[in-house]
C-alpha cells in the first residue's frame, strides 16, 4: 500500500526534524503491516490449485487474514482443495463467525473466476464438435474426447439402444454410443442455466463437467442388447445376484480410468478424487449400499444429483434425449419438449433440501413428457414381438452360457454370466455374441445356433392370447411357473381331444404399463413455482390441471406365447388360455386368430335408410 501523497513542500518544513510529520507516522505504520507484493510474490494465481500449504497462508496473510492462514496450514490446505471449499467446511474447521468465513470465500472468489477465464479460453480451443441427429452440432468438451476415445466407451457402438426392437422396427438401428453424448450435451446445457440464471447456487465449471462426464458415462455397464442383459439373462444364469447395470457403469468407469491412465488427465481439468466419487454418485446412487448419504457434493448442491438420473420423480436428461432420440427412429411423435423445461427450470429449498422446480404453466408439458413413456412403452418397447424376440435370445444365451468363453484377466476364460465380475471380459462382450454364436462350429452351440437362426427365418413363438389381471390386482412376476402349470392344465386330455400341454412349450409375459413410479402420478413429487412468488415451491394438483387426465397410472397385461408353431397346438393353447381367464374372471384377448376357428356371422340385409357395411379384412401382427 503506497504512503498517503505530501500536499506541498512547506507543508513537510512546518514541522521540527525531532518531531515526525503526520506523513512519516503513517509511512512508519504502513511499513509494518504486510503488503500484497512481499507475501504473494512469485504465486501463480492462474494456478492456484499447485499452491503448496505455505503458498495458500501467504495469500490468505495478504488478504489481512493472519489467524485463518495459520489454521488453514494447521489443516494442511493446499491449492488443490481451494475450489472444494464451502462455507460449511470452514465452519467445521473451526472458524465461528459468519464474517469471517465469507471474508475468506470472497478471497478465493478471484482466483476461481480468473482461473475459470483463463481454463475456457484453452478449453475452447480445444473443443469438438459433433453433428447430431438430434441435437444438432453439439461442443464436446476435451476431456469428454478422452473419454470417449477409449475402448471401454467405443463398445457402446455395438449395443442396441432399444435391444431387439430393431428386429421389429428397421429404423430402431441406434446404440446406446449416440445416446450417451446427448446424454452428456443435455446434461450440461441444464447445469450452465441453473449456474447463470441462479449464481447464488455457486455451481462451479467443475460441477458442470463432473455432470456432463456423468451423463456421458451412465450406460458403460449396459450388457448385450441392453435392458435385455440385466432385466432377463443374469435372473436366470445368477438368480442369487443383485446386479444392476449402474453398477457395472461405475466399475467400467474406474476399470476405464485405470487401464488408459486417465486420473492424470482428469487432475489437469481440476478434478480430484471427491469429483469422481460425484460422478460415480449421479451413476449409480451412494457408494455405500447401506448409507443413503452422498459424499461427492454438500447438501447445498443435492439438486444436481437430480440432472442425469433423478431418483425424486425421473424428470431427467436420461429421458430427454432417449424420448426424443427413440421417437425419432421408431417413427413415434415426442410431444414432450425438453428445452422448454430448461427454460423455466429453478431451484427452491423444500423440506430442507434443495431440488429443481418448474413454474406452475408447465405442468401440462411434464405430464406430455410422461405420456410420451407410457406411448412408448405400449407402443415399442412391450410390442409382443419384440418381446418374444427378448425371451428366445435369453433362451439362447442361457444355452450357450457354459461353453461360450470370453478371455478375462489376465487371459483367463469366463462365461458371459461371470464376465460382469471382470471388466476385461465385459469390454469384449456386446450385441455381437448372437453372430459369433451364429458363426461358430461348436457343436456345444448347436441349440443356441438353432433358436437364433429361427429368430432370422421369423419363426418366433406365437402369441395365442392377452389379457389383464382383475381390478385392484397386481400379478407378481414370481406367479409366472404357477401360472404356466395352471393353464397347461385348464382343460382335460378329453376337452382338448388330445395331449395336455406341457409348461415347458408355453411362455408367458407380464407386461407392466405405467407413468415410471408403478401406480402413483409422478407429479405429485414434483414442486411448481409462480410468477408472482419465484422462491416458494408448491404442489400442482392433478384436478387443477385438467379433467382429462388418466385416474389410474398403472396397468399390468398377461401374454401367453406357444412355442410350438403347428396350428393344432396353437389352437389348444388358446382354448386352455380362454378357460384359465375364464376361472381367474378375466376376459381373454385373442393374440391369434386361426380363420377356420372363427364362426362365421349371419347375413343380415341393412336397414334401407343405412348404407350397406364396408367389407373389411385385418391382418393380425404376429
Amino acid at each position: 500500500m503506497s504512503p498517503p501523497a505530501r500536499t506541498s513542500r512547506s507543508h513537510d518544513n512546518h514541522h521540527s526534524s525531532k518531531t515526525p510529520s503526520t506523513s512519516s507516522k503513517v509511512q512508519q505504520k504502513t511499513d509494518k503491516t504486510p503488503t500484497d507484493k512481499p507475501l504473494t510474490d512469485g504465486l501463480d494465481v492462474n494456478n492456484y490449485t499447485k499452491w503448496t500449504v505455505q503458498d495458500v497462508a501467504a495469500y490468505l496473510k495478504s488478504k489481512y487474514l493472519k489467524e485463518e492462514a495459520q489454521l488453514f496450514s494447521k489443516e494442511q490446505i493446499s491449492g488443490v482443495l481451494l475450489p472444494d471449499l464451502t462455507e460449511e467446511l470452514l465452519g467445521k474447521m473451526g472458524i465461528k463467525t459468519m464474517g469471517r468465513r465469507l471474508q475468506i470465500l470472497q478471497a478465493i472468489k478471484p482466483l476461481r473466476q480468473r482461473r475459470d477465464l483463463q481454463k475456457g479460453l484453452d478449453v475452447f480451443d480445444r473443443m469438438k464438435v459433433f453433428n447430431d441427429p438430434i441435437h444438432g452440432h453439439i461442443e464436446v468438451h476435451p476431456l469428454l474426447v478422452k473419454v470417449l476415445d477409449t475402448p471401454q466407451f467405443q463398445r457402446l457402438r455395438y449395443i442396441k439402444q432399444l435391444g431387439c426392437s430393431y428386429f421389429v422396427f428397421p429404423g430402431a438401428a441406434h446404440n446406446r454410443f449416440e445416446h450417451s453424448l446427448g446424454v452428456s450435451h443435455l446434461a450440461g446445457l441444464l447445469a450452465k442455466t441453473l449456474k447463470h440464471r441462479q449464481p447464488e447456487l455457486d455451481i462451479t465449471d467443475n460441477d458442470v463437467l463432473c455432470v456432463q462426464i456423468a451423463g456421458l458415462c451412465h450406460d458403460l455397464g449396459h450388457g448385450p442388447f441392453s435392458h435385455l442383459f440385466d432385466d432377463l439373462f443374469i435372473p436366470v444364469v445368477r438368480p442369487n445376484l443383485r446386479w444392476k447395470h449402474e453398477q457395472a457403469s461405475v466399475k467400467m468407469f474406474e476399470y476405464m480410468i485405470e487401464a488408459n491412465d486417465l486420473k492424470e488427465v482428469f487432475e489437469s481439468f481440476g478434478l480430484n478424487e471427491t469429483d469422481l466419487i460425484f460422478i460415480k454418485e449421479q451413476i449409480a446412487g451412494p457408494l455405500e449400499s447401506n448409507k443413503k448419504v452422498y459424499k461427492g457434493r454438500s447438501k447445498d448442491k443435492s439438486f444436481l444429483y437430480e440432472i442425469v438420473a433423478n431418483k425424486r420423480n425421473g424428470i431427467d436428461v436420461d429421458k430427454w434425449d432417449y424420448f426424443a432420440r427413440d421417437c425419432h427412429n421408431l417413427g413415434i411423435s415426442n410431444n414432450f419438449d425438453c428445452h422448454r423445461f430448461m427454460k423455466f427450470a429453478r431451484i427452491i429449498e423444500v423440506e430442507g433440501k434443495k431440488q429443481i422446480c418448474s413454474r406452475d404453466k408447465e405442468v401440462g408439458n411434464l405430464y406430455d413428457m410422461f405420456h410420451t413413456r407410457n406411448s412408448l412403452h405400449r407402443r415399442a418397447y412391450q410390442h409382443k414381438v419384440t418381446k418374444i424376440i427378448d425371451s428366445m435370445i435369453v433362451e439362447a444365451l442361457v444355452k450357450a452360457n457354459d461353453h461360450f468363453k470370453i478371455s478375462g484377466t489376465k487371459g483367463k476364460l469366463v462365461k458371459m454370466s461371470e464376465a460382469v465380475d471382470d471388466m476385461v471380459a465385459y469390454t469384449k462382450l456386446t450385441d455381437n455374441v448372437i453372430l459369433e454364436i451364429m458363426q461358430s462350429d461348436d457343436p456345444n452351440l448347436a441349440a443356441s445356433r438353432h433358436i437364433l437362426e429361427n429368430i432370422h427365418k421369423r419363426h418366433l413363438y406365437k402369441c395365442v392370447g392377452q389379457t389383464q389381471p382383475p381390478e385392484n390386482t397386481i400379478i407378481n412376476k414370481r406367479e409366472i411357473p404357477v401360472m404356466l402349470q395352471e393353464i397347461a392344465v385348464a382343460l382335460s386330455e378329453e376337452d382338448l381331444g388330445g395331449p395336455q400341454l406341457t409348461p415347458d412349450n408355453l411362455v408367458i409375459h407380464v407386461v407392466d404399463l405405467n407413468y415410471g413410479m408403478g401406480a402413483e402420478d409422478p407429479i405429485k413429487h414434483v414442486r411448481f413455482y409462480s410468477k408472482g412468488n419465484l422462491n416458494q415451491a408448491v404442489m400442482v394438483r392433478k384436478n387443477q390441471v385438467s379433467q382429462m387426465l388418466p385416474e389410474k397410472f398403472a396397468e399390468q397385461h398377461i401374454r401367453l406365447y406357444s412355442k410350438l408353431r403347428d396350428r393344432d397346438s396353437i389352437y389348444k393353447a388358446s382354448l386352455c388360455f380362454k378357460k384359465w381367464c375364464e376361472v381367474r374372471r378375466t376376459k381373454a384377448k385373442a393374440g391369434y386368430v386361426d380363420p377356420e376357428l372363427t364362426p362365421a356371422k349371419s347375413p343380415s340385409a341393412p336397414h334401407e335408410d343405412e348404407p350397406a357395411a364396408k367389407k373389411s379384412r385385418t391382418r393380425l401382427s404376429m
